[in-house]
Formats: C-alpha cells, sequence, structure tokens
C-alpha cells in the first residue's frame, strides 16, 4: 500500500501520509514550521470539535447547509471528542499567530473522515466545514471554550480537592501552640491550626478568583468571522452556535456584544490567567512555608513531619529532600512567567485581530494542567501525610524571646524590651532575663507569660 497520496493546491503539489486525515494545508504547515516539539493542545482541539459541531448545526437551522453534511460533520466532531481521531493533528504551537493552520488542520480532518464514513459525499474542508467561519473567530472562541473546560473538568475539582485536604489538616493540630514568625524571625504564638487554616483561606480565594474570572469567557467572538463584521456568517448565526453549544456542553455560552474587540483583544483570557496567576502565587508561598516548617531534620526549624519519599541525595545517605513543595514551586514560577507571555501576546491585538493566539492558547492549556496535576500530586504526596513535630514545636516555644511582649502591658514595651537584649546577651531563658532584671518576680512572670493565652 502506498505510504503517501499526492494531493494538489494553487501553490502546486505535497506528498500527504495515506494513512492520516488531514489535507494539503495541514501538510504545508507541518514542513514549514518544524519548531521544537510543542503541539497544539489536544483541549484546544477539542474545543474546535465542539465549535465545528455547533458551526455544523447553526448552518443547518439556518438552511445553509444540508442535513447529511451536517450531521456527518457532527459525527466526526464526535469522534475528535473521544479521542478516535488522536495522532490526526501535528501542528506546531508556533505558526501563524491567528491559528489558521490549526482551524485547517480540524477542517480537513473532519472534512476527510466524513467522506470516508459516506463515500457518495463531498464534503469540503472550506465551504462546508468552516462554512461561516473565519480562522479569526473560531481559534479564540476555542481558547474561551478550552479554559472552561479545563477550568470544570479538572483545575477546580482539584483546588477543591487541595482544600479538603487542608481543612483536614488543620482540624487534626487542634490546640498546638507554636511559635509565629515575621520576617522570618521570631514573633508571638500562633496556633498551627491557625497557621494552616491561611492557607485554606488563600485557596478559597483562589477559588472564588477563578470562578469569578471564567464568566468572561462564556462570552464568544464566534459569528465575527474575518474582521468582526459577520462577512459570509447568516443573520443570528452567532447566537444559533452558542444555543447549540450549551445543548451539547450544559455550560451558558453566550456571543460577545462586541465581535471587533472579541477578534482583536484576548484580555478575557489574559484577566482568566490572572486569576490562575494568583493561586500560583499562593501555592507557592504554602509550599515554600511547608518546606521551611519542615526543614531539618535536626538543625532547621522542623515543627512539622512530611512524608518520606524517596531519597534525596546521591551522596547524603539518609537525606530527604522536600521534593513536592520543590516541584509544586517550580510550577508555580512557570504559571506566573506564563501569565507574562499572555500579558505580552495581549497587547498585539493590532487593528482587527490578535496574531499571537496560538502562544495564548499554549501558554493557558500549560498553566491549567500544570496547577492541576501539581495540586494532585502535592495533596496525595505531601498535604495529607503532615503531621506535627511536637516535640520541637515546645523547644522552639520555650525559647521564643517574643514572648515578651505579653510584659508591655504590665512594664511596658522599653522594660520588656530590655529584658529580651538581656536574654540574648547573656543566652539564658526570658524568664531567667526577667527575673535578673528585677522588674518581676518568678511568681509574677509565671502568671502573665502563658503562651497558650496569646493565642485567640
Amino acid at each position: 500500500m502506498k505510504k503517501t497520496k499526492t494531493l494538489r493546491d494553487s501553490f502546486g503539489e505535497v506528498e500527504v501520509p495515506a494513512n492520516k486525515y488531514w489535507g494539503i494545508q495541514t501538510q504545508r504547515s507541518k514542513q514549514n514550521f518544524t519548531i521544537n516539539n510543542e503541539k497544539m493542545p489536544h483541549a484546544l482541539i477539542e474545543a474546535f470539535a465542539l465549535i465545528k459541531k455547533s458551526c455544523a448545526l447553526a448552518n443547518l437551522q439556518a438552511k445553509k447547509l444540508d442535513s447529511k453534511r451536517a450531521n456527518l460533520i457532527s459525527k466526526v466532531c464526535d469522534e475528535i471528542l473521544t479521542s478516535k481521531l488522536d495522532g490526526n493533528f501535528p501542528l506546531s504551537v508556533w505558526q501563524t499567530g491567528s491559528g489558521t493552520q490549526t482551524n485547517m488542520n480540524v477542517n480537513e480532518v473532519v472534512s476527510n473522515r466524513a467522506m470516508q464514513i459516506d463515500k457518495t459525499i463531498n464534503i469540503h474542508p472550506n465551504d462546508h466545514v468552516n462554512m461561516s467561519q473565519s480562522s479569526n473567530d473560531t481559534f479564540p472562541s476555542a481558547i474561551h471554550i478550552m479554559g472552561i473546560m479545563l477550568t470544570k473538568q479538572k483545575l477546580l475539582p482539584s483546588l477543591e480537592n487541595l482544600i479538603k485536604s487542608f481543612n483536614a489538616l488543620t482540624k487534626s493540630f487542634g490546640n498546638i501552640v507554636k511559635v509565629g514568625r515575621t520576617h522570618l524571625q521570631d514573633a508571638t504564638p500562633i496556633k498551627l491550626s491557625q497557621e494552616f487554616s491561611a492557607y485554606v483561606a488563600m485557596l478559597k480565594t483562589s477559588k472564588k478568583m477563578i470562578s469569578e474570572a471564567i464568566n468572561y469567557l462564556y462570552e464568544l467572538p464566534i459569528g465575527g468571522t474575518a474582521v468582526g463584521t459577520g462577512i459570509n456568517a447568516p443573520k443570528n448565526f452567532d447566537k444559533l452556535v452558542c444555543i447549540n453549544l450549551k445543548k451539547i456542553t450544559k455550560l451558558p455560552f453566550t456571543p460577545v456584544n462586541n465581535k471587533f474587540a472579541g477578534l482583536s483583544s484576548k484580555d478575557r483570557v489574559s484577566f482568566f490567567h490572572s486569576a490562575l496567576k494568583v493561586l500560583a502565587e499562593n501555592l507557592f508561598k504554602i509550599a515554600n512555608d511547608i518546606r521551611w516548617l519542615s526543614s531539618g531534620p535536626n538543625c532547621g526549624i522542623g515543627e512539622i513531619y512530611i512524608p518520606q519519599n524517596e531519597q534525596g541525595s546521591s551522596i547524603m545517605p539518609g537525606k530527604v529532600n522536600p521534593t513536592q513543595c520543590e516541584s509544586m514551586m517550580m510550577l508555580c514560577i512557570q504559571v506566573i512567567a506564563n501569565n507574562m507571555a499572555i500579558t505580552i501576546g495581549n497587547t498585539q491585538g493590532n487593528f482587527q485581530l490578535n496574531t499571537f493566539m496560538p502562544l495564548i492558547a499554549y501558554n493557558l492549556n500549560q498553566s491549567m494542567n500544570l496547577l492541576a496535576d501539581g495540586m494532585d500530586s502535592f495533596s496525595k504526596k505531601c498535604i495529607v501525610g503532615i503531621t506535627p513535630n511536637n516535640k520541637r514545636i515546645k523547644t522552639n516555644l520555650d525559647h521564643n524571646l517574643m514572648l515578651a511582649t505579653s510584659l508591655n502591658t504590665k512594664i511596658g514595651y522599653d522594660k520588656a524590651a530590655i529584658i529580651v537584649k538581656l536574654a540574648v546577651k547573656e543566652g539564658i531563658s526570658l524568664k531567667e532575663a526577667t527575673i535578673k532584671s528585677g522588674y518581676l518576680s518568678e511568681k509574677e512572670f509565671d502568671k502573665i507569660v502563658n503562651p497558650k493565652k496569646m493565642v485567640l
């Protein structure tokens, strides 16, 4: 069997793999953009399948497309959504800024597979699959849909699970009192449960931000076609597409009010990714705190134990490192960097079209998958296994000179400061320094300085 088939267009002939459904435009792009190995995200291709199916049904409803073709297009799109046609979407992220090649890749695959199903009918990738559409309105719509689907199916479930893990951990700590820290220096006491409750609150805030920001993605620029005017699209095509998307996904898609803005600006995606960036910032802080709190085992803070998942060193025997924390921190840095890429990409909406959309789509997809997978790993391999080191917590608390804050109301700030300086200078306890200073008796000190009374 011949391995390739010869296809022709206005530029000439091209050999295309015979066992693939893509056509000549995909093949030319594949040959012209052999840049690194980043491919268009599978989630984006699935979003395109939802669009193509919804558009085919809208064209049928508008009486522009016959039922036979519309049904075949819909059937193939369903195959894409079930991963039946994986391996037919080979294009690099680093292609034209409108994502035209990827749009045509989907169009060609749908067309050729449909004609394989029904050999009696011609289905043209442009005239039928791309009917009433342009890459300029389908690609940004696909970005929005991808963001929503990944959020609903992957990101929020992972975030919710991590919140549950931290909630359970926080409750398990009970009333353990420990050293608080500000500026990486000892501060007044805090409960371990209070310390970890901050992480729960931060993650809940991020969840709220993401849930609010996603609402901007439901508005799609579909129907704007080439420049926002809707040329070649029937009346109310945008509404019909969104109605069909609603039926398929059960999600509240609606046409964006101004198609010109929808095509030229990616502000909605940028805003949404900013919420992901804040989540990354919070996760970085949380992971870094846990890394510090578990540092040791003998010469660090060491107030909590984290799971010992693997050997930490190739040369130091028995060393265990906070690998999950470090993994989380690295991926958070990547998400924060992705936000800058998307920000710069959004600035490039020259006139009626943003031409950095593949970059935006790629970084959005990477951020969402990194965060979701990272949170799953962090929860399963680290958070659920954290336990308090009660002995170290008590030792650190007993040596905390900032307990002197309790003395302020009795002897004043200045005298309390003198006591702390004396304790540091002579290497004695706060209690010993207080008694030596002559400001308070041992009995008075014990009555005033009680760490448990310093936490609410």
